[in-house]
């Protein structure tokens, strides 16, 4: 190849070694093809401790970016071609050059063949709902299949059709609010009592891979089992923006400002060690699906309801609503612009509220003296009060 196609693919090579170094976690590889006559001359590169393993001609060499531009760049005078394809999460880049022309392409699939490809699947699986899913079958193949929630040969399962509608509304609800983060910086993200993480899983995917920005998730579990098949879920999909530890939320202290709390079905209480925990850091967004609700019911008691709280169905309904309203009226209390909406159907479960909660920066004193009278009034004591009061 001549000089000044050269000198164009090394310009081109410098742009892929900035993304490298600004976001190295979205990585997947770096393919090259050299060609001389009829001859093709392969070499593959693969992320490695913070580098790239480069393997070309059977020897493999650990390179940083710029050095493996300018390995590129220098044996090109040897060939004909070259044709590059640096692959990152969701998006390919296509660098194809020879003495002619130097050319550079950003390639994702188009809006149309996902709508295509999508219909077939809804014509297939005729319950899933009609509409424009945000985590689209073709796309998110490898992360349907690594939830269980896709088969080998690229179905959803007639089995997680639900599981796959309720992850996908999940992304939905949280759209508008992640929307408004900071876009120049990395958004660190904690989810508190992770679990298997399958709908954090979910939001990397979509926030890296469909929204383009930069995040960063931690996931939180005393349980050593669930923490161990999170990592390897992780590596297995190559999500290197994730790390997951067993410890309990009231130990963990992170180096990082994180921007977002997420609490996804944590059972009683622990649903409020999550919501206190985002309070005292001053968590940007705070998001809250609860599961049980066990420790008002057998506290609290409201004379003028007496004769209704005697049925124990409506005492523990009772207890629900209460419990997420104080819940809801405490992060406003501590200056959050709060949303409580339906998760999912209430024929599936009763406990299917999702709490909303971004950070405005002014305290409602108006809102504690709601809370404080409320405590007062239904003679109860919430675990989230005790929580912060033990933070503060």
């Amino acid at each position: 190849m001549n000089k000044q196609s050269i000198n164009k693919v090394k310009l081109f090579l410098m742009g892929l070694g900035s993304r490298f170094s600004e976001n190295s976690s979205i990585f997947k590889g770096i393919y090259v093809t050299f060609t001389a006559g009829l001859k093709e001359f392969k070499g593959v590169g693969h992320f490695e401790n913070g580098n790239i393993a480069y393997n070309f001609a059977g020897k493999t060499e650990i390179l940083k970016t710029e050095d493996l531009a300018g390995r590129l760049a220098e044996a090109c005078e040897q060939y004909d071609s070259i044709s590059i394809l640096y692959r990152e999460r969701g998006t390919d880049i296509i660098i194809s050059a020879d003495n002619k022309n130097v050319k550079m392409n950003t390639t994702e699939l188009k809006d149309e063949e996902e709508d295509n490809k999508l219909a077939s699947h809804v014509s297939e699986t005729s319950t899933l709902l009609n509409r424009d899913y945000y985590i689209k079958p073709d796309k998110a193949e490898a992360l349907l299949k690594e939830l269980g929630i896709m088969s080998k040969d690229g179905k959803i399962k007639n089995d997680k059709i639900r599981k796959y509608n309720q992850i996908d509304h999940y992304v939905e609800l949280l759209e508008g609010i992640l929307d408004k983060l900071p876009t120049k910086e990395t958004i660190n993200i904690l989810d508190c009592g992770c679990g298997k993480s399958y709908l954090t899983f979910v939001l990397n995917y979509y926030l890296t891979e469909m929204k383009k920005r930069k995040c960063h998730f931690i996931g939180l579990d005393y349980s050593t089992g669930v923490i161990e098949a999170s990592k390897r879920m992780a590596e297995n999909l190559g999500y290197r923006n994730m790390e997951f530890h067993a410890t309990d939320i009231k130990d963990y202290t992170s180096p990082k400002k994180i921007h977002v709390v997420i609490s996804l079905h944590a059972c009683d209480t622990a649903t409020d060690m999550a919501l206190a925990f985002g309070i005292r850091i001053n968590a940007d967004v705070i998001i809250a699906v609860p599961c049980c609700h066990r420790e008002l019911l057998s506290e609290y008691s409201y004379e003028p309801f007496k004769g209704i709280l005697k049925h124990g169905i409506f005492k523990a309904r009772l207890a629900d609503a209460l419990t997420d309203g104080m819940r809801s009226l405490m992060l406003e209390a501590k200056g959050y612009d709060v949303s409580v909406v339906e998760y999912i159907s209430p024929l599936e479960t009763p406990k299917n509220l999702m709490i909303r909660a971004m950070q405005t920066g002014t305290e409602n004193p108006a809102a504690m003296d709601q809370y404080l009278n409320l405590m007062s009034q239904f003679n109860a004591y919430p675990a989230l009060y005790r929580y912060i009061n033990e933070y503060e």
